[in-house]
Parts: structure tokens; sequence; C-alpha cells
């Protein structure tokens, strides 16, 4: 699985779900844990994305419950000049397992 496998999705008329784009991170946020252990051998705790706040207001995330952790300086992450040359991001997460924090700090 693709760890950017969300960028944008179209609704089509005759879809018929409610609060579709939660149900959409929902699914994909269950799916996720398996998925990453089969990909890569070594499980996963923590799912985080990057909002565009020029464009987005990272609505369908906020409204799934994930957790706004603060924002990018503008430097992407490649930078090697140290001066903000791309848009200033949102950054979210959302904890995968109960005790993630325990699991990160490798104390579980």
């Amino acid at each position: 699985m693709a760890t950017r496998c969300i960028g944008r999705f179209l609704i089509l008329p005759w879809v018929q779900v409610p609060h579709l784009a939660s149900h959409v991170l929902s699914r994909m946020t269950r799916a996720l844990p398996q998925a990453w252990q089969e990909a890569y051998g070594h499980p996963v705790y923590w799912a985080e994305t990057f909002v565009d706040t020029t464009r987005y207001r990272g609505t369908c995330y906020r409204a799934a419950n994930w957790q706004v952790l603060g924002q990018t300086q503008g430097r992407g992450k490649d930078d090697q000049t140290h001066q903000a040359n791309r848009s200033v991001k949102d950054v979210l997460g959302l904890p995968l397992t109960r005790d993630y924090r325990a699991r990160l700090l490798g104390v579980a």
C-alpha cells in the first residue's frame, strides 16, 4: 500500500453514503496497520497527513477526529536553503492503536 493513498477523491452523483469523507478515512485507517505490516514487515501505530492550508481546510480529517499537531515551516522535506519556499501546511495525526504512545516510546 502506498503511503500517499489519499490525494483527492471524486464523489459521483449516485453515491449515497452519509459523511462519505469520514467513512473513507475510517476504512483507510482500519486497513492501514495490516497493509503496512504486510508491505514493510513492521507495525505502524500512528498516521499523519499534511493539509495545504492555501488550498484546503482539512475539514474531512477534522471531522474524522484527526488531531491538529501544528504547522510545517514551508521548507519541504529536501530543504537545503533553510528558507521557506513552499506553502505552510497543517500537520494532522491519528493514533492507530490505543497504546500508541507507549509503543512509539518502546515501553509497550
